[in-house]
């Protein structure tokens, strides 16, 4: 099972994510529909958190385990939040439609 971990203060400011494990939605040595959703998502973020919106992140990663930990270095810009509320809707849709068995979303209050 994955397990995104989003990280927000009491005021809703995101402060970071986390996401560890694999789906285990398919079959061994068959592509993973959830993992590659999950991966896309997260990653993509990152990405778009550096690059477009020109955000500093402390990131960890370990791909072999499926764990990428995501820190902000300062509050996020609107169009940050924006990223993040988008991941997030996504990511919990996600788990609504393939099930909570293959993917967890949790907000967690820093």
């Amino acid at each position: 099972m994955i397990t995104v971990v989003i990280r927000r203060t009491k005021d809703r400011a995101y402060r970071g994510f986390l996401c560890m494990g694999h789906a285990e939605y398919a079959k061994p040595g068959r592509p993973d529909v959830i993992c590659a959703a999950v991966s896309a998502l997260t990653i993509g973020t990152v990405n778009s958190l550096e690059e477009l919106a020109g955000e500093k992140l402390n990131i960890s990663q370990d791909e072999k385990t499926g764990f990428l930990k995501c820190d902000f270095e300062s509050t996020l810009q609107e169009k940050s939040n924006f990223l993040m509320d988008s991941m997030t809707f996504s990511l919990e849709n996600i788990s609504r439609e393939y099930g909570r068995k293959y993917l967890q979303v949790k907000i967690e209050e820093v």
